[in-house]
């Protein structure tokens, strides 16, 4: 089975443009992500609508291909990076990793997480799940949550604390019930990629703006892997990327 990971890399950013070519230390922040995940996969590319994302990428040693500008979503952009990964370098894709183009620090061992969850043919994509730990976890509309039924597969996602726990101070609710929050990165069987990226936007994904709701909406199961790992460094302003260079100084 061929696991490809592939990593959406867009050059605009309005808080941070050119945020893959940014520098950490001596290295693009595109390299170090593409590193990392070379420790956990034999196949990575690089997927941008840059040519001077190609260049950096080929430059170090790295793959990438080219695609479209109009994209609304990575989901989108892996679609059809695994199309042009086929015709540019011959590769076919049985299931494909999304991987986070603005974490560079990412422990590349969460890769085998959610990897062992397609040894399980039922699974049509997957994600990771984190237990939170922390009220700003379940009550950040920035942080989407999920709760799950009996087979580890979301019932729903949400930007609100799922579920509400009635009769329970807002205070306790930790200490009452086990939240899970959810980590952006996906797997997707090569089908079922080609699938979703022709489904049209759904009601419940426009009302919280997570496109993993199109999904469920449409019968598509995700199922969750639960995960310890350490949580990583996002980088997605100039203040961002100043405390990754101070951490990349002082480790």
């Amino acid at each position: 089975m061929n696991i490809v990971g592939i990593i959406p890399s867009r050059y605009s950013s309005s808080r941070l443009p050119g945020k893959p070519l940014a520098m950490i230390g001596d290295k693009p922040m595109v390299q170090w992500v593409f590193e990392n995940c070379s420790k956990g996969l034999e196949h990575v590319f690089v997927a941008t609508d840059d040519q001077r994302i190609v260049d950096a990428v080929e430059a170090f040693g790295g793959k990438a291909v080219m695609t479209r500008e109009d994209h609304t979503s990575g989901t989108d952009r892996c679609a059809e990076a695994a199309k042009n990964i086929k015709e540019k370098y011959g590769l076919d894709s049985d299931v494909i990793i999304n991987i986070q183009g603005d974490e560079p620090f990412f422990n590349p061992e969460i890769l085998e997480d959610i990897k062992k969850s397609f040894n399980n043919p039922e699974t049509q994509i997957a994600t990771l799940i984190q237990e939170a730990t922390e009220q700003d976890h379940i009550f950040n509309p920035g942080e989407a949550k999920v709760v799950l039924n009996h087979k580890s597969e979301a019932i729903f996602f949400s930007r609100s604390p799922i579920p509400y726990l009635r009769n329970v101070e807002q205070s306790e609710w930790l200490n009452n019930h086990t939240y899970y929050r959810h980590l952006g990165i996906y797997a997707y069987r090569i089908d079922t990629l080609n699938k979703i990226v022709q489904l049209e936007p759904s009601t419940l994904e426009k009302a919280e703006s997570l496109e993993q709701l199109r999904w469920i909406e449409n019968g598509i199961p995700v199922t969750c892997v639960l995960t310890d790992m350490d949580e990583t460094m996002c980088i997605d302003t100039p203040e961002d990327l100043k405390k990754a260079n101070e951490f990349i100084q002082n480790r």
